[in-house]
């Protein structure tokens, strides 16, 4: 408590490099991270606590102490505290045995070695002895220990790359530069260990995009912004080494900033339990009062005739008194309305559904021999009743791995593949690829079905060439060749990557790049170009260019980019094929690929100088610069000539689009929470089928303020409801309840499909202020919700929101880092085992490797889990009320002495015995259809999420049921007996009989009444439900025989009573009867339930067991889709500034500079290219048409 409260003061942080002493008086958090619930001294008194917090565990103990008490005790202690121990004991072993994992977990990452500067000498050692101001030395393809202030490179200016997929969950590359006073000490460890600079900066924070700072260090000050600091989960790639000073450490990283807690979780079903428990505690307590004030009165009036008899002192005569005593008793003996052996059931029924889901090859990748895992037992149920799903992108939905799929160059498509009728047909493993073996350069990886465009290269179109010479030409990918001579491609976005990696296996490879030059492999001839300017690509601008000048002394213009921004560049002759290529792009986008324009113009050398100079004058002004040059870049950017346009697939794991499909038809919203560009994530939403082009509008909110967020969201609403329904401020306060009824009436009365995008920056205003409401209310109301460049804490932020509000089940699925703090935060977490390591994996409640299995463990374990809970707990109840309230009716017989009807042993063991094993067979593999209905059949799936199956209502159904059966076992043998003689002439309306006879009916129906219950038989069923019944029969004869009498004469004093009562004709009567009275009503319920009001899980099991031997028609969702409308495909994952460090040479280790081709040109770009690197720009989407839904068929 100490350590929060000096952190919530912490206003800035002051560091000094080189100095321990210094930094420790501050108390600074230690490298050493913690993610782990418990350690050996807080395990017992939290888990406890935790448990205890299950109300019948409370309950139970609250029993337990009353047996201790004698005067009001009628059943033995160690009856509750034998499983009450158990239950507490296995749960603590289950959360010992989590919690152990976690430390593994941390211990493992904790001892990782770092080389750190101490003493003036480079020594090894450990994560968690890393302290806030040691220098850290980082080498290639290491994670970065702590959140380092960048002080030098290997790479010239102190440059250096990361990737920062397990913060963002992008894998393109980013730049980093150190200051140029610190980059200056290289890796010299002399003048590194002297450097003693001290920074001044903020406070630990989770802003993963922002930082401010001062650094301090030769009398002299320099600002620190985000892009000198390199963060904690970050791995350094391209860069030989680097040294960093630590800023914040462990728990103050901003990575641990965003990872969020590890929460206590507990299903609906349980919270609903725990209020049950309650419930059935008052209702005990009420027939406890109900029977004292009857002690009271019978002692009253009745006893006081005999008390003389029992030698009872003064106290014990008092009515009053024994009335207290006797509502103790009750309380007792009444307590086996709910057992503790239920929750002892739950848990063994929760531990076979994990089980089946571990065991489902279904759901095994054999790529990488990965099973799927439930690394939790206790939220199997809840499964069944998710309503938001919230999904990370990349490597979740996505492989993230680009592939260049197909081209339109000069009006035709290559790419696909036709038969010989020249109609399109599917690429099958049948169908040979372009034998790439005579391209030394080729990687084997790469496939390409469409043999035309091969051909098109030999025969020499000039177009084709020119189009590949522009992608080997346009792009800022770096190359070098490894220890084996291969030519090694280092990519800021995999977009450029899959082009460039294209064009080289089509012949065009890029080779080589200087700041002046780029040099590629024309067909095998090597051809140097002058660079001679770098339009560089920004989110406004959609587009980058280069201008060249090839061997022959033409200047060139090449660009890619947007095509709804490159096509308003195009001269007027491209009409006829803009039409065309335009007709292509749209398809390219209806089948979810990424498109970029194409274009290229000749440019004019006296026309270049000329704007060169005015380009020069733009960079050399002061006020509005960037404007400036914008112009500029527009006035040479037009009249280009189209070549074509490339269409990019970013891969989708498989049976993605199928399983969102599904999800969609159970009722399952999902939403996209990524770090990635909006563009990108839009483009991936339409390639799942979460966007489509029939969809009535899609809502855009990117403002950069309150105020525009607010007026956006305004606009919004108004498009939904129109001009009539007023937009609340937010500051106007609702009853919850009546809230939610609003909601829900407003969801109703919207018609159509809508979807809402929100950026990163949006949604920090959105979180910040009373406007999330707002937000909330739209975003529920829309099919589909992205939310693009968010920090792994607005995930959480947005799963927190959804569960506050909506009070909806929510599920969070993701792959890596980032996507802890959501899953953490969701009711249900479920980690991806994919390219970004296991921390998600670790931090989830359900583990497997592909997306696609969502579907099933929804559709079908969720389901099942929520079905079998419900039916358990539905006959569960209805059981221990029946069999529990047959003392009730026989207290008004037995003068209110809280004398038990049964047999004690018969109570001890009912519920241990005699009917435990038929409701856990149930409960474990009961179904009501078959998992491949379950899966073609979605709407299956609604009645979880509408808490149909087991709510209140249902338990009172229960206790109404279990109330009657209890009337009918204790009446009919009591009007039975009152003036019946057995077959021999003697009375057979003893005690004992009666117990007897009442407990074999107790045990027929409730065994007639599961049986009934029970959907699914297996053999298990069969020999559980009536083995039970005949170890009934068994156990019964053995405990009234004379063998056992003569052993424990004092346990079992009724010898013969069993044979002497089971072998009279009229109690055999009396128990058919009972029976009947007892299960005919359910039965002709049911029978007429289903027969003029089925649901739609009975018309499909009366057709499943029609079609038994025919295969079901399984539901196909379409895999393209075709717009009438045209819709751009754009999506680039490039980032400004790479333009001008490719132009500055500030990226290139120093060569001999190339001769140039006459031309004076000096490299440019609008502002300083890490300013341009680092700054955000806002994104939006110009236009999205309207067409056709995508519908699934669904049964009956």
């Amino acid at each position: 408590m100490f350590g929060s409260k000096k952190k919530s003061l912490e206003v800035e942080r002051i560091v000094k490099a080189n100095d321990r002493e210094y930094n420790e008086k501050f108390q600074y958090a230690d490298n050493r991270i913690h993610t782990s619930k418990y350690n050996i001294l807080t395990f017992l008194p939290i888990n406890l606590f935790e448990q205890f917090q299950r109300v019948a565990n409370a309950y139970f103990l609250f029993l337990l102490i009353l047996q201790l008490i004698p005067e009001i005790s009628s059943l033995t202690w160690f009856t509750t505290i034998v499983p009450l121990v158990l239950v507490i004991t296995m749960t603590a072993v289950k959360d010992a045995t989590d919690d152990y994992f976690r430390h593994k977990s941390d211990n493992q990452v904790n001892n990782r070695q770092s080389e750190v500067l101490i003493n003036s000498k480079l020594q090894n050692e450990k994560w968690m002895n890393v302290k806030v101001g040691d220098i850290v030395k980082l080498e290639n393809n290491q994670f970065v220990a702590a959140d380092l202030l960048l002080l030098s490179s290997s790479e010239p200016h102190g440059l250096c790359y990361i990737e920062t997929a397990e913060l963002d969950g992008e894998t393109n590359l980013k730049v980093r530069h150190a200051l140029s006073v610190t980059s200056e000490l290289g890796a010299d460890i002399s003048r590194l260990a002297e450097f003693d600079g001290i920074a001044v900066c903020e406070a630990p924070n989770n802003k993963l995009d922002k930082f401010t700072g001062v650094l301090s260090w030769n009398d002299s000050k320099h600002s620190l912004s985000n892009e000198k600091i390199i963060l904690r989960g970050c791995v350094l790639r391209n860069t030989s080494w680097c040294f960093g000073m630590v800023i914040f450490a462990g728990p103050d990283t901003k990575l641990m900033q965003n990872s969020g807690k590890t929460k206590f979780k507990r299903t609906s079903i349980e919270r609903l339990m725990n209020t049950l428990v309650l419930w059935i505690f008052g209702f005990l307590i009420f027939l406890g009062i109900v029977l004292a004030i009857g002690n009271s009165i019978w002692e009253n009036q009745v006893g006081n005739q005999f008390r003389t008899f029992l030698f009872w002192s003064e106290g014990q005569k008092n009515s009053v008194f024994s009335g207290f005593l006797t509502f103790w008793s009750y309380v007792i003996i009444l307590n086996t309305v709910v057992p503790i052996s239920l929750y002892v059931s739950v848990e063994v029924i929760r531990l076979g559904h994990s089980y089946f889901i571990n065991w489902d090859r279904k759901m095994y990748y054999s790529g990488k021999a990965t099973p799927a895992e439930a690394r939790t037992t206790t939220l199997n149920e809840e499964l069944g009743q998710i309503e938001y799903v919230f999904s990370d992108k990349t490597g979740t939905l996505t492989q993230n791995i680009m592939t260049f799929k197909k081209c339109s160059i000069n009006g035709r498509i290559y790419g696909e593949v036709c038969d010989d009728l020249g109609q399109k047909t599917d690429i099958t493993k049948k169908k040979e690829p372009v034998d790439f073996s005579v391209n030394l350069q080729a990687d084997r990886t790469f496939q390409f079905f469409d043999h035309h465009l091969m051909e098109s290269i030999k025969l020499g179109d000039p177009k084709v060439h020119e189009f590949l010479r522009l992608l080997a030409l346009c792009h800022t990918v770096m190359s070098e060749e490894n220890s084996a001579g291969q030519l090694i491609y280092q990519v800021q976005s995999p977009d450029e990557g899959a082009l460039v990696t294209a064009a080289r296996h089509f012949g065009f490879v890029f080779k080589s790049r200087t700041p002046e030059t780029i040099t590629i492999e024309e067909l095998g001839t090597l051809v140097t170009y002058q660079l001679l300017a770098f339009l560089d690509f920004n989110n406004i601008r959609k587009r980058m260019s280069v201008i060249v000048r090839n061997p022959e002394g033409q200047i060139k213009l090449y660009s890619k980019g947007a095509d709804t921004i490159l096509f308003e560049k195009l001269h007027p002759a491209n009409e006829a094929l803009l039409t065309l290529t335009s007709d292509h792009t749209s398809e390219f986008a209806g089948e979810g690929l990424r498109t970029l324009a194409i274009a290229y113009r000749d440019l004019d050398d006296k026309y270049f100088k000329e704007w060169l100079t005015m380009l020069e004058d733009a960079n050399a002004a002061t006020d509005e610069k960037d404007e400036r040059i914008a112009v500029l870049y527009e006035e040479i950017e037009r009249d280009l000539m189209l070549l074509g346009a490339t269409a990019i697939e970013d891969k989708l794991q498989e049976g993605v689009i199928e399983t969102v499909a599904s999800l969609s038809l159970a009722n399952i919203k999902i939403w996209v929470l990524t770090g990635d560009k909006q563009e990108t994530a839009i483009n991936i939403g339409y390639a799942c089928n979460m966007l489509t082009d029939d969809m009535n509008d899609v809502f855009i909110i990117a403002g950069n303020t309150e105020v525009e967020v607010r007026e956006e969201l305004r606009k919004a609403k108004e498009s939904l409801f129109g001009q009539d329904r007023s937009f609340s401020n937010g500051h106007v306060a609702f009853e919850k309840k009546q809230q939610l009824e609003l909601d829900s009436v407003v969801e109703e009365t919207v018609t159509g499909d809508y979807a809402l995008i929100i950026n990163g920056h949006s949604l920090a205003h959105v979180l910040e202020s009373d406007v999330k409401n707002e937000l909330l209310e739209l975003a529920c109301m829309c099919k589909t919700v992205v939310c693009c460049r968010v920090t792994p804490l607005q995930k959480a932020q947005v799963v927190e929101l959804v569960k506050k509000h909506r009070n909806a089940v929510t599920l969070a699925i993701g792959d890596g880092a980032n996507d802890v703090s959501m899953i953490k935060s969701a009711h249900i977490g479920v980690g991806i085992s994919g390219q970004e390591g296991l921390q998600a994996v670790l931090a989830s409640d359900y583990s497997f490797a592909q997306f696609r299995y969502l579907q099933r463990l929804l559709l079908v374990h969720g389901r099942w889990s929520y079905f079998r809970m419900c039916k358990f707990l539905c006959y569960f109840f209805y059981k221990n009320f029946a069999f529990t309230l047959l003392h009730f009716w026989f207290g008004f017989f037995c003068g209110f002495s809280a004398q038990t009807v049964y047999d004690p042993w018969f109570i001890t063991l009912f519920n241990i015995v005699y009917t435990s094993l038929p409701v856990l067979a149930m409960g474990i593999f009961d179904q009501d259809v078959n998992d491949q209905n379950s899966m073609d059949c979605p709407q299956l799936y609604e009645p979880g999420q509408l808490n149909l199956l087991f709510n209140k209502h249902k338990f009172f159904i229960c206790l109404v049921h279990g109330i009657y059966t209890s009337f009918t076992l204790f009446f009919i043998p009591y009007g039975a007996f009152c003036d019946t003689v057995g077959e021999d002439g003697q009375h057979i309306a003893d005690y004992q009989s009666f117990a007897v006879t009442m407990a074999t009916s107790l045990v027929i129906v409730v065994s007639v009444q599961i049986a009934l219950d029970t959907s699914y038989w297996t053999a298990i069923n069969h020999v559980f439900i009536w083995g039970s019944v005949a170890t009934y029969f068994s156990i019964l004869f053995t405990m009234h025989s004379n063998g056992i009498f003569g052993i424990f004469p004092n346990q079992f004093p009724f010898v013969g009573n069993a044979r002497h009562s089971l072998t009279q004709m009229c109690v055999w009567l009396v128990i058919l009867l009972t029976t009947v009275a007892s299960v005919m009503p359910v039965l002709a319920f049911r029978f007429l339930k289903v027969d003029l009001f089925p649901t739609l899980s009975d018309q499909i099991r009366q057709w499943q067991k029609a079609q038994k031997k025919a295969r079901p028609l399984r539901s196909r969702t379409p895999h393209t889709r075709r717009s009438s409308s045209r819709r751009s495909g754009y999506a680039f994952a490039h980032q400004e500034g790479y333009g001008e460090l490719i132009t500055s040479g500030k990226n290139m280790r120093a060569k001999n500079p190339p001769p140039t081709s006459g031309v004076e040109k000096t490299p440019y770009n609008s502002t300083s290219w890490i300013e341009n690197l680092c700054k955000e720009t806002t994104e939006t989407v110009s236009s999205f048409s309207q067409d056709k839904t995508v519908k699934l068929y669904t049964y009956l």
